[in-house]
């Protein structure tokens, strides 16, 4: 049950309303997440939206990014954040079998996506300055170092609502992610 009170979406006045009617009309429903976000933050749940479209304009596939959002919230203990990017990552183009590996940490037989996802459990999981080979680890697998910081940003963005879910214990309003 949650923890932090959410108002219903339909019932939201103002900036949060405003915000509301926005999520609505582009995925068909105000995810419990963002709800509860907005009820509290209208303003924080907008800059969230307003990072979440830079990323999106990035250089990073959404694939990569679905990756990023299921390696970090598995990561974090985040089930809210899992079964809701199980289920993007599925629109994003991963298949059943790439997400379970992106979130147990093995190889998933993309040499590419394999070496993202393991550069995103380092920094997830580790203290202070990246070990050198780490970085050279993940330009060598064909990232450049503008989409090193775009995967910083990825990070950022769902570190924020897995934080809030964990939080809140938010109720997952998508369908549940398969056991890993």
């Amino acid at each position: 049950m949650s923890r932090l009170s959410a108002i219903k979406p339909e019932a939201a006045t103002g900036a949060a309303a405003e915000i509301f009617a926005k999520i609505h009309k582009a995925v068909g429903k105000v995810p419990n997440a963002y709800a509860t976000i907005g009820t509290h933050s209208p303003e924080a749940l907008g800059a969230l939206l307003s990072v979440e479209a830079v990323i999106g304009a990035g250089t990073l596939s959404k694939s990569d990014l679905e990756a990023i959002k299921l390696a970090v919230s598995e990561a974090a203990g985040c089930d809210y954040c899992v079964a809701a990017h199980t289920l993007m990552g599925k629109f994003a183009g991963l298949t059943p079998e790439a997400m379970k590996a992106v979130r147990a940490g093995e190889p998933s037989g993309d040499a590419k996506r394999d070496a993202l996802v393991r550069f995103v459990r380092v920094l997830v999981t580790t203290q202070g300055t990246l070990l050198e080979g780490e970085v050279n680890a993940i330009r060598e697998a064909g990232y450049t170092e503008r989409q090193i910081v775009e995967i910083a940003l990825a990070v950022t963005s769902i570190t924020f609502t897995n934080l809030v879910n964990r939080i809140n214990d938010t109720e997952v309003d998508f369908p549940a992610a398969p056991a890993i």
